[in-house]
């Protein structure tokens, strides 16, 4: 075994990437404060081919040097726009047709090996501030919430882990994950 060269991952360029189809998943960061946590979710968006991340409300955007850092890059691969009023784009979304699920703990949410994302209809997945979680009134524009279990002492992941987890489960469960 020996790892793969640059050469042999035969990775698309900025510009190929741009003009290949993505996947009907946008990903919503609801008051992100963690420039890291952000660079950290374009460089997951980008890793999957998620159609847009939205930079909801006080989100960081870029250029900024702690974004850049963590994404690698991909800060101008991904489809990206700032929505400063997230329950307003989260309605948008839905009434544009597609299923908007938060990544919440809350009394209805769905743990998610139970989840199974509508299989033809677009997913707006919804990440929220990393001590306050998805604002309640964003919650309420949300078809669904979904949560991950956990069994340590900790009642959350980081926001950045979170979206990966959510991202590759969604694809998976599509039947998308098929690799390079």
């Amino acid at each position: 075994m020996r790892k793969l060269t640059i050469h042999e991952l035969n990775r698309l360029t900025v510009e190929d990437f741009k003009n290949t189809e993505k996947f009907p998943l946008c990903v919503v960061l609801d008051n992100v404060r963690s420039l890291h946590n952000v660079g950290a979710a374009f460089r997951t968006c980008d890793a999957f081919a998620v159609s847009k991340l939205w930079l909801g409300g006080i989100t960081g955007r870029p250029p900024h040097r702690e974004i850049t850092k963590t994404a690698l890059g991909s800060t101008e691969s991904v489809p990206w726009e700032h929505a400063p009023d997230v329950p307003a784009l989260v309605a948008q979304l839905r009434a544009e047709g597609w299923q908007v699920v938060a990544v919440e703990q809350t009394t209805g949410s769905v743990p998610l090996p139970q989840f199974q994302p509508a299989p033809n209809q677009p997913l707006a997945l919804v990440f929220g501030n990393e001590v306050f979680g998805v604002d309640d009134a964003v919650l309420q524009h949300c078809d669904a919430a979904v949560e991950i279990p956990q069994f340590g002492t900790k009642h959350s992941l980081n926001v950045s882990v979170t979206v990966g987890v959510l991202v590759w489960d969604v694809l998976t469960k599509w039947g998308l994950a098929t690799g390079s």
